[in-house]
């Protein structure tokens, strides 16, 4: 199903495009000014391999801040697999202007649709499973929006955006805790927790991050909406699967996987039976898929 950027993604698609622009055009495309200023070409952006699209509505954002008189029609919607060959959008207009914004329209949708493929596969791995791939705070700096947009294309699911939507106490965050000298850690925590979550927005939720059972149990004890799973094997997965749902509290607190996961190994963690599987390669690690321009000149 095609997908749609929202204001959130727009927004951001406009101030990395000022930046974009900025740097690769400088003062002018010395290059393009050699080109009559009248001459007319149709360009093609055409993928070069199998691919999830994604960053249709960047392309028509491009055009228009290099030359108003470009005209983009998009063929392929965001989110949509298609074939090596496939046309996905089109421009027509001024061939100086085209070409000044090639690179930059590029770099946008190769990257896009780079996470976006790349999420589908994982997704792929744990189809029947019933556990969601999630990305995180692994971003691009500026990037965010957009990289958590092209997770979504790619039938993923956004974890956190940042540090105020949602509490997330990490191993860090308990050794601080622990060096404070509590005496009762795990009480004096839920009251914090109990405190924070009111804070958060309708979507924010608690979670907790574990590396050890009795970290696991622990947490139980806790108000929590998550329990994330920090680079536990198959076994431990399993058993903590085992110890919520023997809680009553299957429904009521997920559990989510994380920590070194790779196409190789997802399908064998979602087969222990949590929820959420966060995936940092998602944004990180994703490559740039293969996408071309291909201009011709009009009469």
């Amino acid at each position: 199903m095609a997908m749609s950027a929202g204001k959130r993604e727009m927004d951001n698609l406009r101030r990395l495009l000022a930046l974009a622009k900025a740097e690769d055009l400088g003062g002018g495309d010395v290059t393009g000014e050699l080109l009559p200023a009248e001459l007319p070409a149709e360009a093609r952006f055409v993928a070069r391999q199998e691919l999830v699209f994604c960053g249709g509505m960047t392309l028509c954002a491009i055009a228009g801040a290099y030359d108003p008189a470009i005209v983009t029609d998009v063929s392929a919607g965001d989110g949509t697999m298609v074939g090596a060959g496939a046309e996905l959008a089109g421009w027509r207009g001024p061939a100086r202007g085209v070409l000044a914004a090639e690179r930059v329209a590029l770099n946008f949708i190769q990257r896009l649709s780079g996470i976006s493929t790349m999420t589908r596969r994982y997704v792929e791995a744990v189809a029947g499973t019933g556990a969601a791939i999630m990305d995180t705070r692994k971003t691009t700096p500026g990037w965010r929006d957009l990289e958590k947009y092209a997770v979504r294309c790619g039938g993923g699911q956004n974890h956190r955006r940042g540090l105020y939507d949602a509490i997330l106490v990490k191993d860090n965050h308990l050794g601080v805790l622990a060096r404070a000298g509590s005496a009762d850690a795990v009480g004096d925590l839920a009251v914090m927790l109990a405190g924070a979550s009111r804070r958060l927005g309708p979507e924010g939720f608690v979670e907790v991050e574990v590396d050890t059972l009795e970290q696991f149990e622990a947490a139980l004890k806790l108000p929590l909406d998550v329990i994330l799973l920090d680079n536990m094997p198959c076994e431990q997965m399993r058993r903590a699967v085992a110890l919520r749902d023997s809680a009553g509290l299957r429904g009521r607190v997920k559990i989510e996987a994380s920590g070194g996961v790779t196409l190789a190994t997802v399908g064998a963690i979602a087969a222990c039976g949590v929820e959420r599987i966060s995936v940092g390669a998602l944004t990180h690690s994703a490559p740039a898929v293969d996408i071309g321009l291909d201009v011709e000149l009009r009469p």
